[in-house]
């Protein structure tokens, strides 16, 4: 058995971590894993894909062009930066993380927020309109679903661990579908909106059959953000398998 310490950081403050080696297995953002995949191997079973799960760009009012326009992103790190970058170009991030961007929008500061996590069932609560939904655009273009996070392990750890904590992240997600009452109490204790509805809309839409095994659909949905990346310039190129090979692949 290995024993696991959590850590508990925003997404960004993750991704950094990821690029200095800091964590042995830590969540992360694709984007900021397409740039560390010598490092690390994304495990099989805890990512976030799906459908309707896109980051929204939002903002007090319609907005025509994003040219010029300052806009609050989560992080350079992000999937959602990645995303907006690839649908566009022209616009000036700021940087904030990312409980501090819809407060931002609505105070001016900027003109337009990229909003990640449960903040899309709340942006409308703030007097926000959407501008855009990047989930939504990236299936039109590449008719997969969207890849968000995955949690990596770093190759030095070597394979026999790295499985063992595959199959420990698996059966632990296995448990919370079976016992989801034993789980309320932490999550509230760590989420940003408290409401029981907002919450439970966040696990329903981002805890899906992709959590348990990326699957091989998942798989090519990755290949493919990653594909667009490296011909944008935006990830280096890597010759390293981005996953832990599937346990039937293992058996043979």
């Amino acid at each position: 058995p290995v024993e696991v310490k959590e850590v508990l950081e925003d997404v960004e403050t993750l991704n950094l971590w990821a690029a200095q080696g800091k964590l042995p297995l830590t969540k992360i953002s694709y984007a900021a894993y397409g740039r560390l995949r010598e490092q690390y191997v994304a495990l099989r079973s805890g990512g976030a894909l799906g459908r309707g799960v896109g980051p929204l760009l939002v903002a007090r009012q319609p907005i025509d062009s994003l040219v010029n326009k300052r806009i609050a992103i989560p992080g350079r790190n992000t999937t959602a930066f990645m995303l907006l970058t690839l649908h566009t170009e022209g616009f000036i991030p700021v940087e904030l993380r990312y409980d501090q961007i819809m407060p931002a929008v609505e105070r001016g500061e900027v003109d337009a927020g990229l909003i990640i996590h449960e903040s899309r069932f709340t942006y409308h609560l703030h007097g926000l309109v959407k501008v855009l939904d990047l989930g939504e655009w990236w299936e039109g273009v590449s008719g997969l679903p969207l890849p968000l996070g995955a949690i990596l392990a770093r190759r030095d750890l070597g394979q026999g661990i790295i499985q063992a904590l595959d199959q420990a992240v698996r059966q632990s997600l296995e448990y919370a579908y079976a016992h989801p009452e034993e789980t309320t109490a932490y999550i509230k204790q760590h989420a940003l909106e408290l409401g029981d509805e907002v919450i439970w809309a966040h696990i329903h839409t981002y805890v899906n059959e992709f959590s348990l095994d990326v699957g091989q659909e998942g798989e090519r949905a990755v290949a493919e953000l990653f594909r667009r990346a490296e011909a944008r310039g935006l990830i280096p190129a890597s010759s390293q398998p981005s996953f832990l090979p599937s346990a039937q692949k293992v058996g043979g």
